[in-house]
Order: structure tokens, then C-alpha cells, then sequence
């Protein structure tokens, strides 16, 4: 689908790319010659993730490496002044660094709620206010990696169906700013990945709830399954490519359609 040099020249920032749809993602830009700045917390999987990534590459780019807190100011400046000084400038952001946590109104803390608004939308805004002045200069883009639940309601899983949704009204108001400045800016909203993520966090599955969960997946996608963390990330290269040049302010659902679905 993709061209093998289609990001030769353009560096890519991503962000929680220790696991799932971020490392995954990454390792799609590495097959199509992005120079690539890797950040996450974990530095044993970023390093892993970083060697796949230039076994990928067909100009082989070692990734530039940043462990960082998405929630500590001092070390997002850090990963756009690492960004900036190994490669003087900067072409896509994905912003996918986000966490998932249970509750309801009856059972969220206010300290979950301050985890996860801080994560999911504290971060990305924070991050991406650094990088708009960079991202100016190339005509860059940037997407945001959502979630259904920023499209639809879900309950016990307040906070984070805020947070989600609350990316989405900064996806469409920043792509109107930047607009007319030729900075696109996006999101995907997938629907169940299967990439772990709901047995982290607070609230999480046991093994058992979660085979169960992605059991019953095959009635609540219309598609019948869960997707997969490779699914995301070819919309992510898709929405970040030429080939999306028309196209700002979207929420695109990779969900097995169930954005579309209604309880009968």
C-alpha cells in the first residue's frame, strides 16, 4: 500500500512507543525510511523497538532513543530539544502516549481522574505547543491517537471517555488553527486493540476477565473481532502521508465499526 521511501528526509516523533499501537507504529515509519524519535518509560522496550526499527529501515536510521514521563514538564521540553538538536527539525507527531483506567462517578477518585486527564490530554497539549513552531516550518502534520470512546459513550470507564473526548475537540480546534498555516491534524479512534492495554492501569483485567472481554469483542464490533495494533498504525502512516493532503480535523474510527453500532 505504502511506497518504501514515501518518508525518506521526514522526521517522526512518537510518542508511548514502548508497546503497542506506538511501537507498532513505529516499526511501519522505520519500513518507509522515517527518521524516527522514539519516547516512552520503558527503556528495555524502546531499546528492543529501536533495534526492530533499524532492521526495518532501508537506509537503516538507528531511532533516536528519548525515555521520558509524558506527565513531567521538564522531560516532554526534553524530547523536543533531543528532537531538534539531532535533527533540526521536525515533520510528523503522533501523539499516542495514554493510559486506560476503570471507574465510574461512584468509584473515580479524583486522583484518577487528575492520572489519566493529565496523561491523555494534559501531555499531547503540552507536547504539541512545543512542537507547532517546528512543525510550521516543514508544513508538517500531526495525529492523535483517540479511542471510540472520545466518539461514543462507555460506562465504567468515565475519565477515560473524557480524556478521549476532550482529544477530539483538540484535534478538530487545532487543525482550524493551523489550517491556514498548511499544518493538517488528525486522529484515529480505534475501537479494542489487542495490544494488552486494559490488564495496565488502575481498575485493570485479570487474564481471565480479558480473554473473556475480547471473547465478547466478536458482538460488540460489527466486524466480529478485536483489531490489531498493526490496523492502527497503517491509518496513522496513511493520515500522516501525502495521501491524506485533503485532509484536517478528522476523527477516523478504526474500530470494526463500532462507532456505528446500537444495542438491540
Amino acid at each position: 500500500m505504502f511506497c518504501g521511501n514515501m518518508f525518506t528526509d521526514k522526521v517522526v516523533l512518537i510518542t508511548g512507543a514502548s508497546s503497542g499501537i506506538g511501537a507498532e507504529t513505529a516499526l511501519e515509519f522505520a519500513k518507509l525510511n522515517a527518521s524516527l524519535v522514539i519516547t516512552g518509560r520503558n527503556q528495555e522496550n524502546l531499546s528492543k523497538i529501536a533495534n526492530q526499527c533499524e532492521d526495518n529501515s532501508p537506509a537503516k536510521h538507528k531511532p533516536l532513543v528519548v525515555v521520558a514521563d509524558m506527565t513531567n514538564e521538564n522531560d516532554v521540553k526534553r524530547i523536543i530539544d533531543e528532537t531538534i538538536k539531532k535533527f533540526q527539525k521536525l515533520d510528523v507527531l503522533v501523539n499516542n502516549a495514554g493510559v486506560l483506567e476503570s471507574g465510574t462517578i461512584e468509584t473515580t477518585s479524583l486522583a484518577q481522574y487528575d492520572r489519566v486527564m493529565n496523561m491523555n490530554v494534559r501531555s499531547p497539549y503540552h507536547l504539541t505547543t512545543l512542537a507547532v513552531p517546528y512543525l510550521l516550518q516543514t508544513k508538517g502534520n500531526i495525529v492523535n491517537v483517540s479511542s471510540v470512546t472520545g466518539l461514543r459513550s462507555f460506562p465504567n470507564v468515565l475519565a477515560y471517555c473524557m480524556s478521549k473526548s476532550a482529544l477530539d475537540q483538540f484535534t478538530r480546534c487545532v487543525a482550524l488553527e493551523l489550517a491556514p498555516k498548511g499544518v493538517r491534524v488528525n486522529a484515529v479512534n480505534p475501537g479494542v486493540i489487542t495490544t494488552g492495554l486494559h490488564k495496565k492501569g488502575e481498575g485493570s483485567m485479570n487474564d481471565e476477565q480479558y480473554e473473556a472481554f475480547i471473547k465478547k469483542c466478536a458482538e460488540t464490533h460489527a466486524l466480529g473481532r478485536p483489531g490489531d495494533a498493526k490496523e492502527v498504525a497503517s491509518v496513522i502512516i496513511f493520515l500522516a502521508s501525502e495521501g491524506a493532503s485533503n485532509i484536517t480535523g478528522a476523527t477516523l474510527p478504526v474500530d470494526g465499526g463500532r462507532h456505528a453500532m446500537c444495542p438491540r
